[in-house]
């Protein structure tokens, strides 16, 4: 190894914790932030060596008179999880058929796929609105996991069929000889082989889910409000806000990067499927 390689190695990697450490700031700066007082929190410029304080935890979990989180946090559980399973089960014998028992035209089956999402998501709000009107699905959680799982399946069915084209089909005919049908050749030899790929689908399908606000905030009132929407309601035009916020989105993200740190080797290893032959 040359002097000049082991430099640009150096250099790549410095180049790399920078990124992270920058990427990472707004968190760290949000917990700290998280832990200080109404009155600290909104000095200009911030004050690093404030007193700490649980106030803002206190306030987001209702020790002060305010509304419950748990109801939110539940209903933000349940949509994701079943929206998740959903695209899932739809998802993969979809992927199955754009990539290994491949259709006639499936390359426009895909772009099909991939065109629902050009689609602006606010232009379809107000006949999604009138039609949970119409049919008394407003403020239901059950319509949100119906949004989520129709949402997430394009991506979902994109991700998936990359994925599933890495599976040996050789291994899938020997099964087929053997007697397998298709849901035992899913279920059996085609997930197993591609479960880091799926592991990451369901990752991205589940954050997507957990983050989205614009349906559940327009759909959802009191009995399916969701989590970010329950977030929302910290935002006031008058007092100070700023610590009870960081409280509250940091504990509302805590899902997310709990499932994404369990989750992390299986993701690198879905994500980077393909990526060597």
């Amino acid at each position: 190894m040359t002097f000049s390689t082991f430099l640009r190695g150096k250099g790549l990697g410095l180049l790399a914790w920078l990124a992270g450490i920058v990427f990472f700031l707004p968190i760290a700066w949000m917990a700290l932030t998280s832990f200080h007082s109404e009155s600290d929190a909104a000095t200009n410029p911030p004050s690093f060596a404030a007193s700490l304080t649980l106030d803002g935890y206190r306030d987001f979990f209702g020790a002060g008179g305010g509304a419950s989180p748990w109801p939110a946090l539940i209903n933000s559980t349940v949509a994701s999880l079943v929206a998740t399973l959903l695209v899932l089960l739809l998802a993969l014998p979809a992927a199955y058929a754009l990539s290994i028992r491949r259709v006639r035209k499936w390359t426009d089956v895909l772009f099909f796929f991939l065109s629902t999402k050009m689609l602006p998501v606010v232009a379809g709000l107000l006949p999604i609105y009138l039609f949970a009107k119409n049919t008394g699905f407003l403020d239901n959680i059950w319509l949100l996991v119906i949004l989520y799982t129709s949402m997430n399946l394009p991506i979902a069915v994109w991700m998936m069929q990359s994925f599933l084209a890495e599976v040996p089909v050789a291994v899938i005919e020997a099964a087929q000889i053997d007697g397998a049908r298709l849901p035992t050749v899913l279920t059996r030899v085609v997930a197993p082989i591609a479960l880091p790929g799926i592991a990451a689908t369901a990752l991205i399908c589940f954050i997507f889910s957990w983050n989205e606000l614009l349906f559940a905030r327009v759909l959802t009132g009191v009995v399916a409000q969701t989590a970010p929407v329950f977030l929302t309601g910290f935002i006031t035009s008058q007092g100070l806000f700023l610590a009870k916020v960081c409280a509250a989105s940091l504990v509302i993200s805590l899902p997310v990067l709990a499932a994404g740190f369990a989750a992390q080797d299986k993701l690198v290893q879905g994500l980077s499927l393909g990526a060597v032959k």
